[in-house]
């Protein structure tokens, strides 16, 4: 966990604009955005698959972090896509929990 980039985010190591932020959770813009508009949610504790979590209280603040992230982003009319990748076939990159956020035009389905 040193060396995971979103625990550096948490811990205010590396240095990010927050969108959205409250004791548990932070939400910034992606670096590498796949839509118009592509936001990640992260929890603040570090589990590194969707797998890891068990405890619904933070499954629970974690939609309310993709709301009101949403909502700061002026999604909420128009809507948006969450995501969240597990492991390798997945599509996961990082190994932190985490949640996209993509809006901005029509999403497509299934992806073309």
């Amino acid at each position: 966990m040193d060396d995971c980039i979103f625990c550096k985010i948490a811990k205010k190591i590396v240095p990010v604009t927050a969108i959205y932020e409250d004791e548990h959770f932070i939400a910034f813009h992606d670096l590498t955005p796949q839509a118009p508009v592509h936001a990640l949610v992260i929890p603040k504790a570090h589990f590194a698959t969707l797998m890891e979590l068990q405890e619904t209280e933070i499954m629970a603040g974690a939609l309310r972090a993709v709301q009101k992230t949403a909502t700061a982003l002026d999604l909420v009319e128009e809507g948006f896509r969450t995501v969240i990748n597990c492991r390798e076939n997945g599509g996961q990159t990082v190994y932190h929990l985490h949640f996209h956020l993509l809006g901005g035009r029509f999403m497509q389905w299934p992806p073309g």
